[in-house]
Formats: structure tokens, C-alpha cells, sequence
């Protein structure tokens, strides 16, 4: 095992040389690196702590505002669902007092066509009654004519002279005259 060998020889030299030949290099070194500390924490670590705190309160700002805009989509959400519901139930209601008005006008053309048809079944009634009234008086009229036409004709060949109209005249003043 030549490489272990190695190895252990590299460090060993290493160490030895460090502790031993190289120590004020490691005093400068450390001197060196304490004061780089100084200079990084009074100039550079504010400014670094500064904005890892703007960063931290810009993050916390924003995870608020994404909480507020949460809540707010939520309330948004709920109000429209809320304006949806109002909305549907206002257009239900519109919709059956439509359907309730278009019911009654039909009603109500029903009613006024049933009265309109009675009165003119009336009318046409009353006129056919006048018209059957008039055709009647006009047949008793033509048939009263006729038969004074008919008895025109009867008594002039039945009393063709005189004496027997006289007669006739005679008897029917005698008959008035008693009643």
C-alpha cells in the first residue's frame, strides 16, 4: 500500500511544515482574516442583513397581499355567486309573471271572444225573430188580400142587383143594433 504511504508522508509534511516553518504566516493569515470579518461586518454585513430584511418584509408583503387577494377572490366569488342566485331567482320570478299575464290575456280574449260570439248569437237571433215576425205579417197581409180579394169577388157575383145588398145591409144593421 505505497499510495496510503504517500499520503500519510503528504500530510505529515504538510503539517509540519505549517506548524513549524509557516506559523507566521498563519498568524498574518488569521490577523488577515479577522479584520476582513471587521471590515465585512461593519461595512459589508449591514448592508447584506439589510437587504435579507427588505427582502424577508417584501416577502411577508407579498405573501399578505397573495392572502388579501385570496380572501378578497374569495368574497368576490361568494358575492357573485350571491348576484347569480339573486339574478336567477329575479328572472324565475319574471318569467311566472310573464307566464301569469300571458294566462290571464288568454283568459281574457277567451271571455271577451264567448261574449262577443253570444252577442252576436243574440243579434243574429233578435234579427232573425224581426225578420220572421216581418215574413209573417207580410203572409197575413197577402193572405188578408187575398181573401178580400176572394170575398170581393164572392158577394159582387152574389149580390149582383141591388135589392139583395139592401137586404144584406138591413140584417147586419139589425144584428149590430141588438149586441
Amino acid at each position: 500500500m505505497k499510495i496510503d504511504k504517500d499520503f500519510k508522508y503528504i500530510m505529515e509534511e504538510l503539517f509540519d511544515g505549517l506548524l513549524n516553518d509557516h506559523l507566521g504566516f498563519v498568524v498574518w493569515s488569521t490577523v488577515a482574516f479577522v479584520i476582513l470579518l471587521i471590515l465585512l461586518g461593519k461595512f459589508a454585513w449591514k448592508p447584506i442583513m439589510a437587504a435579507i430584511n427588505d427582502r424577508e418584509r417584501s416577502i411577508e408583503d407579498a405573501l399578505l397581499k397573495a392572502e388579501a387577494a385570496k380572501e378578497e377572490m374569495a368574497r368576490l366569488t361568494n358575492e357573485n355567486q350571491s348576484l347569480l342566485k339573486q339574478a336567477r331567482a329575479e328572472r324565475d320570478l319574471i318569467l311566472k309573471e310573464a307566464r301569469h299575464m300571458k294566462d290571464q290575456i288568454i283568459n281574457e280574449a277567451k271571455e271577451a271572444a264567448q261574449a262577443e260570439g253570444a252577442r252576436m248569437i243574440e243579434k243574429a237571433s233578435i234579427e232573425i225573430n224581426n225578420q220572421k215576425a216581418i215574413a209573417i205579417a207580410d203572409v197575413k197581409n197577402q193572405v188578408a188580400n187575398l181573401s178580400i180579394d176572394i170575398a170581393e169577388k164572392l158577394l159582387r157575383k152574389q149580390f149582383e142587383n141591388q135589392r139583395e145588398q139592401d137586404q144584406l145591409v138591413a140584417d147586419l144593421l139589425k144584428e149590430v143594433k141588438v149586441n
